[in-house]
C-alpha cells in the first residue's frame, strides 16, 4: 500500500520519460548530424538548393559512386596530417594533467591542512588570477617566449596551461580535502607514519576519485584550448583545435571545411569515451566534493 501511494501518476512518469528522451535526442543531434555530415561532400552537408541532399548524399554518390565517403577523414588525417595534431594535444594534455595534479594535490592538502590566516588571501589570489581571461595573460608570455626563442614550441604550452589551470586545480582539490576529517591524518601518525606517509598512504586513497575528477576537467581545459595553443604554436606544433580552425581557412588563405568536420568528429568521439570510462569516478568525485565526510 505505501508502495502504491508514493509511487508516481502513470501520465507523470510517461511525461518525464518523454521529456528525458527527447532532450536526449536534442542534446545529441549537433553530434550525430556532424558525424552523418563527415561522410558527404560539401555539396550535400551544406547544399542550399535542397537540404535533403544532406540526407540522400545525391552529389556524394555522383561524385564517388556511394552515398558515403572517407574523403573528409583521407584528406584530414593523411593529407593534412591531422595525426600530428592529434599527438601534440595528447602530449599537452598529459604533462598539463600530471603537472596540475602534482602541484594541486600537494598544495590543496597543504592549504586544508593549515591553520594560518594568509591561506584564505592565496586561495582568494588564486581565484582572482583563474579569473582573468587567458588571452591577457598570454600577452605578458609573448615578449620573453621571443627573446629567449621558445615561442611555437610544446613545452612553453604547456608551462602557460599550467599556470591558467593550476588556480582552478587548487580550489577544487583543496574543497576535497577539506570535506576529509583530520582525525585520519592523526591516527595514521599515531601509528608511526610521517606527514607525507600519512598524505600517500591515507589521504590519496581516500580521495582517489576527487583526483580523477579534477584530473578530467584539467584535461577538458587543454584539450579544448584555443586561445593559448593559437598564439603560442607554430605551425608545425599545433594541437587539434587550432587545427580545425586553419581547415576552415581564412580570408586570405582557401580552407576545406569537409575536412574540418571529420577532424570535428574525430576531436570529439575521445571525449565520449572518456567520459563513459570514468563515469562513476565523475559522480563520486563530485558527490565528495558537495557532502562532508
Amino acid at each position: 500500500m505505501a508502495s502504491s501511494a508514493l509511487r508516481a501518476p502513470l501520465s507523470l512518469r510517461v511525461l518525464t520519460k518523454g521529456f528525458i528522451i527527447f532532450w536526449l535526442i536534442l542534446a545529441a543531434f549537433p553530434f550525430i548530424w556532424t558525424l552523418w555530415g563527415s561522410f558527404k561532400v560539401e555539396l550535400d552537408f551544406f547544399s542550399i538548393a535542397d537540404w535533403t541532399n544532406a540526407l540522400t548524399g545525391a552529389n556524394t554518390e555522383r561524385t564517388h559512386g556511394s552515398p558515403f565517403t572517407g574523403a573528409g577523414y583521407e584528406g584530414a588525417w593523411v593529407q593534412e596530417e591531422f595525426w600530428r595534431s592529434v599527438i601534440n594535444t595528447f602530449i599537452v594534455c598529459f604533462f598539463v594533467v600530471c603537472t596540475s595534479l602534482t602541484i594541486g594535490t600537494l598544495g590543496g592538502y597543504a592549504l586544508s591542512r593549515s591553520g594560518y590566516r594568509y591561506t584564505f588571501w592565496l586561495l582568494i589570489t588564486a581565484l582572482i588570477f583563474r579569473a582573468m581571461p587567458p588571452i591577457t595573460l598570454v600577452s605578458g608570455y609573448l615578449l620573453p617566449f621571443f627573446e629567449w626563442n621558445v615561442w611555437g614550441i610544446l613545452p612553453t604550452t604547456i608551462i602557460v596551461l599550467v599556470a591558467i589551470n593550476q588556480p582552478f586545480t587548487l580550489w577544487m582539490l583543496h574543497s576535497f580535502f577539506q570535506n576529509i576529517p583530520k582525525e585520519l591524518d592523526e591516527s595514521a601518525k599515531v601509528d608511526g607514519c610521517t606527514q607525507f606517509q600519512a598524505f600517500r598512504l591515507v589521504i590519496v586513497p581516500v580521495m582517489w576519485p576527487g583526483v580523477i575528477t579534477t584530473g578530467l576537467f584539467s584535461f577538458l581545459l587543454a584539450y579544448n584550448d584555443f586561445a593559448v595553443t593559437s598564439m603560442l604554436l607554430s605551425e608545425s606544433n599545433r594541437t587539434m583545435v587550432p587545427a580545425i580552425a586553419a581547415f576552415l581557412g581564412t580570408t586570405q588563405t582557401e580552407g576545406n571545411v569537409m575536412f574540418a568536420v571529420a577532424a570535428v568528429v574525430s576531436a570529439t568521439a575521445p571525449l565520449f569515451v572518456l567520459v563513459m570510462f570514468f563515469q562513476r569516478q565523475i559522480v563520486s568525485g563530485l558527490t565528495a566534493g558537495a557532502v562532508k565526510g
